[in-house]
């Protein structure tokens, strides 16, 4: 996933995991899916927020213990010691959040973030993106469970009898860390080798995460149906009830730009389903400590299952150090993966649900690199993304609805002429001639260019630059890639 989409999921989740509110009277239904956006509490302005009271704490304490067990059993994770609780404020959470998202590092990462996602069109040039998380976090958080403490955190403003399934979800990521210690699995999985950071930590963290928030979202659907006599393996029903309530939300969330929302709901909707098709498949111990020990890659093998249970693997696509290609007048502001899960908002974005759905499972690796120059303003961006697809035919379907989606964003877009872009180098072949694929815009010239298997995209750099970094990126020959 694009950077900003980790750090959204995290912040979000509070790391691990956290459950956004509810309505405080308990309903028959299954409770609203983890950090998946619910319905949101009454406005202190229009109810006066109660609290839950001793008596009512001391008896969710005691639940822990047997929450804890039920997961266990249907995870099959061992309880190696008891898990710590504590009942927390509102303010007090406020804090835990702010702490999170105030890391200077995380700050500074989050804007740079920011102005890649403005540039693809993913965000509104106005939009703020910390100041929305915040908020979201401040309406709607109702439970966590903190990796660093090991303590699962209960709310003393959510009825206590809500907070059970939210319990359960929680306790899954405790017994997550108790066997794999859950913060640095997520930062850097089961002891892999890093290689090109920059690229693949980011669609591999977005994967594990989906990993432990569809474990998390099993244990909570089960937990649910229990009374009833059945699990999630059969009452599909009860799981597409879940997924839908993951994105749909609060009037907040309702604002919030697709992407974010996708974003925010993408580990419970695709995570709870790539866990029950493991489950369906292979059985618990594959499901949970399986996965756990051999997590998915990226988004696509998290989207598309079979993919994931067949090996089938795409290698990250490595960007060549174009800190040499643009030479001391560019600065690096970002650079990063493109994975399928972000192919797939991109498409509904500027061409709807049905034709994202037929092509992002055809996505076979991309990347963007942003740069600025030097001397230019600090929200000034440059970019470049190259992705690769299965066939030719798909790339050239992808050139098109990227080079539609600039005219939603950028206010002036003139063709500039060109009908094929200079050829790299020998064997290289522009799968369209006639299509235009150069523009001038308020923010520079934009080149879209498909490349038999490949899509170049070049926003903002003059057409030298552009040249010396077609030249870089593209591999000499393009021939169809298979898996």
């Amino acid at each position: 996933m694009l950077k900003v989409t980790c750090k959204l999921l995290l912040a979000a989740a509070l790391l691990a995991g956290g459950v956004l509110a509810q309505d405080s009277t308990p309903a028959p239904q299954p409770a609203p899916p983890s950090s998946a956006p619910a319905q949101s509490q009454a406005s202190p302005a229009a109810k006066p927020e109660t609290h839950i009271t001793p008596q009512q704490a001391e008896e969710l304490f005691r639940s822990v213990d047997d929450i804890l067990h039920f997961a266990s059993q249907d995870t099959g994770l061992p309880i190696r010691h008891s898990v710590k609780r504590a009942l927390v404020s509102r303010d007090q959470v406020m804090k835990y959040v702010q702490g999170r998202m105030g890391d200077d590092k995380d700050a500074q990462r989050l804007r740079r973030s920011e102005l890649v996602l403005k540039k693809f069109g993913l965000l509104p040039r106005n939009f703020d993106l910390q100041t929305f998380l915040v908020n979201l976090l401040r309406e709607q958080v109702a439970g966590y469970y903190d990796p660093k403490s090991r303590t699962v955190n209960l709310l003393d403003w959510v009825d206590a009898d809500v907070q059970k399934p939210v319990l359960a979800h929680e306790l899954t990521h405790a017994l997550q860390d108790q066997s794999f210690n859950l913060e640095r699995w997520l930062k850097d999985g089961p002891g892999a080798e890093k290689k090109d950071a920059d690229v693949q930590d980011d669609e591999a963290v977005a994967a594990r995460q989906a990993v432990t928030e569809g474990q998390a979202m099993v244990v909570l659907t089960d937990y649910e149906l229990a009374p009833l006599g059945k699990s999630i393996l059969d009452a599909p029903d009860i799981v597409a009830q879940m997924k839908a309530s993951a994105t749909s939300g609060s009037p907040l969330f309702n604002t919030a730009p697709l992407y974010i929302k996708d974003s925010l709901a993408f580990p419970y909707t695709y995570g709870l389903d790539f866990e029950r098709t493991l489950l369906q498949r292979q059985g618990k111990e594959a499901a949970f400590d399986g996965v756990l020990r051999h997590p998915p890659l990226n988004t696509r093998e998290v989207m598309q299952p079979a993919v994931y249970l067949a090996g089938q693997h795409v290698a990250p696509l490595h960007p060549p150090k174009l800190e040499k290609v643009l030479g001391k007048s560019w600065q690096k502001v970002d650079v990063g993966a493109v994975g399928e899960f972000d192919i797939s908002v991109l498409v509904e974005q500027y061409a709807g649900e049905a034709v994202a759905r037929r092509l992002w499972p055809q996505w076979r690796g991309g990347y963007y690199y942003a740069a600025r120059q030097k001397n230019a303003s600090p929200d000034s961006l440059a970019l470049l993304y190259l992705s690769q697809w299965a066939e030719p035919e798909q790339a050239t379907r992808f050139a098109g609805i990227y080079a539609q989606s600039l005219k939603k964003k950028y206010k002036q877009v003139e063709p500039a002429g060109g009908t094929r872009p200079a050829q790299p180098s020998a064997g290289v072949q522009v799968s369209i001639a006639d299509a235009t694929t150069q523009w001038n815009t308020e923010e520079g010239p934009v080149f879209v260019e498909p490349h038999g298997n490949f899509v170049l995209v070049l926003e903002g750099f003059d057409p030298a630059t552009a040249a010396s970094l077609r030249q870089s990126v593209l591999p000499p020959t393009t021939t169809p890639t298979s898996d």
